[in-house]
């Protein structure tokens, strides 16, 4: 056999071995959602940023689509993985607010609580959660290992995140020592691992960053790029949290090693050939926080919007969302419907060829993320007992919320009108008191009271 006849076999045999495109298209779909941590909603170049760098998100946006009305779960950390992971909003979910527990964890979920991990996995894909956890200590009803995670990686507690050079990392039931490392750069290295391995069997990877979340952290050759751009004023750490001679520089940097993060996993899925079968969705868990040396104001984090992290006004809860599905999505589509964290899973089951989830209060965004139907006609709602208490509800233009309910059990609601007034700057119920009655019925009857009496008002 000559040499040339070999290769022409050779070649012939690659190509019947070789899954055709058809074959691909075939494959069940994937799911990567990433999850910033206080990420507000103008901390990005598509949605407005222009200090902060942050190329690969904003590509991802550019060939997907980008929601400009999405809400958190809530206004704080806990509450809102709760909301994304089980599709109740706060009015029905378990966990309404942080607590915590001693010595490492927050208040666990309940046992057999369902939720996106457990439906995942029984849909035979392989689950993952790389990052930050606080839905329930190791051991408990709500380790991530108990609810559908398969390989989980990170910090379970949300206190122990609060150092992103931490002494240790959860690395699935043992303590991984990663003393001198920068977790943020751990978390992506394993988050890039699973994809890699996991290129033949169908997945779902929450990538649950602890970035920009304080402390300001960020390794000495990425704060290069930003020291000298910003008029600074050191941070002295009285206010919490680590000190920081560059606190702007440093707040920059971390959101965009998030942003670098997010490139590594899109490489990682085109390098695998797993991009164009696997749903992306990007988000944040609450807007900007409000203290410790991040200056919300100079970057305009919030995009003009009223409110930090805390506050059920805009600008702690309206979050950024970004999905992308070569397969099934639109590229550039811009889309200001209303919608929220409990519409995630919904909108991923229907992705992937399940049946909508039972029990849950959202709908599959599907329809209106491909072009093809208006928004449903529905009202979205929230509570937390948090930061004073607060409560929240809008309907197409209108938004209702009121505030200090644990002093004010039967304190007023303000209305806005979200189309004239997206900073909600102008009360406007005294004018339109029908629209306040309708949607404080609404509110009402939205929520039922949580079993733990601190969770309520």
């Amino acid at each position: 056999m000559t040499s040339a006849t070999r290769a022409i076999l050779t070649v012939a045999i690659v190509g019947l071995l070789l899954p055709t495109p058809c074959a691909i298209a075939q494959r069940p779909t994937n799911v990567l959602l990433v999850v910033a941590d206080d990420l507000g909603y103008g901390e990005l170049g598509c949605y407005g940023q222009e200090k902060i760098a942050t190329p690969r998100i904003d590509a991802l946006a550019k060939a997907g689509v980008r929601m400009t009305r999405a809400w958190s779960g809530a206004p704080v950390c806990a509450p809102s993985r709760c909301v994304m992971f089980t599709g109740k909003h706060t009015g029905h979910a378990a966990i309404r607010d942080n607590g915590e527990v001693r010595p490492e964890g927050q208040t666990p979920l309940p046992e057999r609580t369902p939720n996106l991990f457990s439906a995942m996995r029984s849909s035979g894909r392989a689950t993952a959660c790389i990052g930050k956890w606080g839905l329930g200590p190791p051991g408990s009803s709500g380790d991530p290992l108990a609810i559908g995670v398969d390989r989980f990686y990170g910090y379970n507690c949300q206190r122990h995140a609060h150092s992103h050079e931490p002494d240790w990392l959860w690395n699935d039931r043992t303590k991984a020592e990663v003393k001198g490392s920068y977790a943020p750069t751990l978390m992506t290295r394993e988050a890039v691992a699973f994809i890699e391995t996991k290129k033949d069997v169908p997945w779902f990877l929450a990538f649950t960053s602890a970035l920009p979340h304080l402390a300001l952290q960020i390794p000495e050759e990425e704060l290069k790029a930003y020291t000298g751009k910003f008029p600074e004023t050191p941070y002295d750490g009285k206010s919490g949290y680590r000190p920081h001679a560059t606190p702007k520089a440093a707040y920059a940097a971390m959101i965009t090693h998030l942003d670098t993060s997010v490139g590594r996993l899109v490489d990682a899925l085109k390098a695998t050939g797993q991009l164009e079968r696997t749903l992306i969705v990007f988000t944040s868990d609450n807007g900007t926080t409000h203290s410790a040396g991040v200056d919300a104001a100079y970057f305009k984090s919030t995009a003009g919007l009223r409110g930090l992290k805390g506050s059920a006004y805009e600008g702690g809860i309206r979050v950024p969302l970004i999905l992308h599905h070569a397969a099934t999505l639109p590229a550039g589509r811009v889309v200001d419907a209303p919608c929220a964290a409990y519409d995630l899973w919904p909108t991923i089951a229907a992705a992937v060829g399940l049946d909508r989830p039972v029990g849950t209060d959202g709908v599959d965004l599907g329809p209106v993320l491909r072009g093809e139907s208006p928004a449903p006609a529905r009202t979205l709602y929230m509570e937390f007992p948090g930061y004073g208490g607060w409560q929240a509800a809008v309907d197409g233009k209108w938004k209702i919320v009121r505030k200090n309910l644990k002093k004010q059990p039967d304190a007023s609601f303000e209305l806005y009108d979200l189309d004239a007034d997206p900073r909600e700057s102008v009360d406007v119920a005294g004018a339109h008191p029908e629209t306040v009655k309708r949607l404080a019925a609404f509110a009402a009857s939205a929520r039922t009271p949580s079993p733990n009496p601190a969770w309520n008002w």
